[in-house]
């Protein structure tokens, strides 16, 4: 245990008050850092000084026009490291490997054939090499790699407690892939980890409460209350999907009847559009949105109805945590204004004040970018537990990592 005069505990925290006002407000020069945050001139310098050695941050031109020493900006290196994301879904994996901006600088798809916990492992440990060899950055450091799935995931242990959709229960999915590549690996619930992107360099990045709506196969909502990622007592939180909707209704993927997914999440969409025109499953969001945008009266009032269903519940929610804002991602984001519109109508319209701007994101690698947010989160945490590893060195570490698992 840290004492409170240690000094250790006293750099690590200053670290991480640098690290993140550089990461909101861009390059500083030591005396603005030290006004901003606080700290004296001395202890600016000596964690400043540290971090340039690491690597971490770097120094920039001097500014222009000043009489006298001209003050050098510092701002964080964030090509010093890729960090390495996987996104599991149940066929497949969306593969990114980022900058520490979570910027992606390589991106692959990689089929999942099956759900066996150690071919899952292999297939990620035997996808890092290729994905840092198409970021074509050999001489970059290697952060870490965060794995984001839907689940309840234990935080501490890295571990999924449970996931209907793998038929998952106590799997240490971190610890498979970090026995096979020997660098950190984090483990995550999807939305909990595009929340943390949203954080970090996203839309929630000026914002320390805010609601991380995902409208997908699922639906959830993942909550940072006081810059803080609310997890709930067992990692449970933010399942807004499985809120009661109609008691007795419609049979969910978690066993119950009735839950707000069963009739509004994208996938949920599909199948009453394919049964409200009596067609199969060759229909699917591309053909839903075509249908949108003919105005096909059908699909504009099951998509309304989502909308109107999921804003409703929304506002509950947002009555309980009052958030500064809320963003909203996910497959059913794509249709547009005829989801977003009624959305924000029945938010506005069931919410005990005015109701926070809801603000789409739908970018390429999103939910990817949020497992590799897992690593960069840790690097302005200062909680990283391993070291970053030479790109150069990853080939012998992977040969290591198989040698040993045989």
């Amino acid at each position: 245990m840290k004492l409170k005069g240690d000094q250790t505990t006293a750099r690590a925290m200053n670290r991480r008050l640098i690290l993140n006002l550089l990461r909101r407000e861009g390059p500083r020069s030591r005396a603005d850092i030290a006004t901003v945050i606080g700290l004296s001139p001395a202890a600016v310098t000596f964690v400043v000084a540290d971090l340039l050695e690491e690597g971490i941050v770097i120094e920039g031109k001097t500014v222009p026009g000043l009489t006298g020493r001209r003050p050098i900006p510092v701002d964080i290196n964030y090509e010093h490291a890729l960090a390495v994301g996987f996104k599991l879904m149940v066929d497949s994996v969306e593969c990114v490997a980022t900058d520490l901006a979570t910027n992606p600088v390589a991106a692959m798809r990689v089929s999942l054939d099956g759900h066996e916990p150690d071919k899952v492992a292999d297939l990620l440990a035997g996808t890092v090499p290729e994905l840092v060899k198409l970021a074509g950055r050999p001489n970059a450091k290697l952060a870490g790699i965060g794995i984001s799935m839907p689940g309840v995931i234990n935080h501490e242990q890295t571990a999924c407690v449970r996931s209907h959709r793998f038929s998952w229960d106590n799997v240490p999915l971190a610890s498979l892939v970090a026995s096979r590549v020997h660098v950190p690996v984090w483990l995550e619930d999807d939305t909990n980890a595009y929340a943390i992107a949203q954080q970090l360099f996203g839309l929630g990045r000026q914002h320390r409460n805010m609601a991380v709506l995902a409208v997908g196969v699922g639906i959830s909502c993942a909550l940072v209350i006081d810059g803080k990622l609310y997890r709930g007592a067992n990692g449970a939180a933010g399942k807004f999907g499985h809120t009661l909707f109609e008691e007795g209704g419609r049979l969910c993927e978690c066993g119950k009847r009735g839950c707000l997914m069963a009739y509004h999440s994208e996938l949920s969409m599909l199948r009453r559009w394919r049964e409200a025109i009596g067609r199969g499953e060759e229909l699917g969001l591309p053909e839903l949105r075509e249908a949108l945008s003919s105005g096909d009266a059908t699909a504009t009032a099951l998509v309304a109805d989502s909308g109107r269903g999921i804003g409703t519940a929304l506002a509950n929610l947002v009555n309980i945590t009052d958030p500064e804002v809320i963003v909203a991602g996910g497959e059913a984001v794509s249709l547009g204004d005829p989801f977003l519109t009624p959305l924000r109508e029945a938010l506005a319209a069931r919410t005990f004040r005015t109701a926070p701007p809801l603000l789409p994101d739908w970018e390429d690698n999103s939910w990817a970018r949020g497992a590799a947010a897992l690593v960069t989160q840790k690097i302005f945490d200062f909680e990283s537990s391993g070291g970053i590893t030479d790109i150069a060195s990853l080939a012998s570490v992977m040969t290591a990592g198989s040698s040993s698992a045989a």
